[in-house]
């Protein structure tokens, strides 16, 4: 059920342990809300608007309306017009809600407004999303990771409620109007956020420990990604044999979670699952997710979960791409996978090659396993990369990409030119090239068959 933001930010701010509880919830029901969505092109698609009911009900609300107007830009004062806000409000009334969602990106002005006008609480869509990830966080660190990205959101949306809240007590000549409610709870929100980067920076260190620790052992990880709800949990948990919690509904999975995966010709394997994308994803909760978000960016492989019984898959994978670059993650090798295709009647399991002969995509379905089989496949040839042996020249002070390659165990052979450069043949997969070139940006200028001299460095 939805959480609001009335209740006193400073207990969940003392509080030595985490709390998600920022928002009080609603014990007795779930709540009743109005839907309320904008049409801002000719073009009304019903998309949009579909995607955001589900959001709804994965949050547990009841929706007992759907308003819908059209507009070529949002209104300053109620993001709608004045007439369309005192409609909602007396649909408020009318269905005795409690709850008004608003499928746009509110100002904080426009909340309060509305709030005043319709006597009711006000959620736009990031303040929705925010709450179905509260109640789906289960690990210490995602629990951490809503909690600060619920206060990033709620520290621009404080308000001072009440008058005569000021706090100062003295002496003769030092009583004055003091520190407001206002400013002490932006102080405490301040603090607590404070407290919560140290803490993610604390398991941030560990994941980076333990991914350091599989690199040396030399274990590749595969990452699995999409947009939500495209079926990436009842994947993994075909792939690994195990029981991670997969459902029908929109963010059914938040914490990551990482199993042991053996393929032929390339043996043990990490599978990582994450959590799923969706349009306009809050950047508060990117920002937040960036340690979680980060064993994408370490992966070997990518493996693109796509729903292929949406309509609006072209779309989806522009969204995920668009968060895989906020990331930094674009650029890891990715095998696309086009899961349900058992809700399609002309649709196959089979494999896409491209001209090189590599797998760029994979057509199945994790429900029924068909086309599970061909996954391996492709997992295998795509890990079993090409070898690049390369010759190349670095300057004596380049010492740090030198023990990078030793540390790959990469170099076959080494010699000292009378210039004091190392003249180094080395033999090195292509993934660990491509993640070299990224430690070494100006690695990046070069392709592995024009690499010769890195003297210029």
């Amino acid at each position: 059920m939805l959480k609001t933001e009335n209740t006193s930010i400073q207990s969940a701010v003392e509080l030595p342990e985490v709390s998600t509880a920022l928002y009080s919830f609603t014990e007795n029901r779930n709540d009743k809300a109005i839907v309320v969505h904008v049409f801002f092109s000719p073009n009304k698609s019903l998309d949009d608007l579909i995607e955001f009911q589900l959001l709804a009900k994965s949050a547990q609300v009841d929706i007992a309306q759907v308003l819908t107007t059209s507009r070529s830009t949002p209104q300053a004062k109620y993001f709608v017009g004045q007439g369309k806000a005192e409609e909602i409000a007396e649909t408020v009334a009318l269905h005795d809600a409690n709850v008004i969602l608003v499928n746009h990106q509110l100002t904080p002005a426009q909340t309060r407004n509305l709030e005043s006008l319709c006597h009711c609480r006000v959620v736009d869509r990031t303040g929705l999303i925010l709450d179905i990830f509260a109640q789906r966080a289960r690990s210490h660190e995602g629990k951490l990771q809503v909690e600060l990205a619920q206060l990033k959101h709620l520290a621009t949306r404080l308000v001072r409620r009440k008058t005569g809240l000021d706090q100062q007590k003295g002496a003769v000549g030092l009583r004055g109007p003091g520190e407001t409610q206002l400013e002490t709870d932006r102080r405490l929100i301040k603090v607590r956020i404070a407290q919560l980067q140290n803490r993610l920076e604390k398991v941030a260190k560990q994941r980076n420990q333990n991914r350091q620790t599989r690199q040396k052992a030399d274990i590749p990880t595969i990452s699995l990604v999409g947009y939500t709800n495209a079926g990436k949990s009842t994947l993994f948990n075909c792939l690994t044999q195990s029981a991670v919690y997969a459902a029908d509904q929109l963010f059914a999975t938040l914490d990551p979670t990482l199993r042991r995966l053996s393929i032929q010709d390339v043996g043990t394997t990490i599978l990582a699952d994450t959590v799923g994308f969706i349009r306009d994803l809050p950047h508060d909760l990117v920002s937040a997710f960036k340690s979680t978000l980060q064993e994408m960016t370490e992966a070997s492989l990518l493996l693109h979960v796509i729903d292929t019984s949406d309509t609006r898959k072209a779309e989806n994978i522009v969204a995920v791409n668009t968060v895989l670059e906020e990331i930094a993650a674009n650029a890891i090798p990715t095998l696309l996978v086009y899961n349900k295709i058992d809700a399609l009647e002309d649709v196959q399991p089979h494999i896409e090659w491209n001209d090189e002969k590599q797998p760029i995509a994979v057509y199945l379905s994790a429900q029924t396993h068909a086309g599970i089989d061909l996954l391996f496949e492709a997992i295998r040839v795509r890990l079993s990369n090409e070898i690049l042996k390369l010759h190349i020249t670095l300057a004596p002070n380049l010492g740090r990409i030198r023990h990078a390659l030793y540390t790959l165990n990469c170099i076959r052979q080494e010699q000292i030119s009378e210039q004091g450069s190392f003249e180094l043949d080395i033999e090195i997969d292509k993934v660990e090239w491509l993640k070299l070139a990224k430690r070494f940006p100006l690695l990046e200028t070069f392709t592995p068959s024009a690499v010769k001299n890195l003297d210029d460095f």
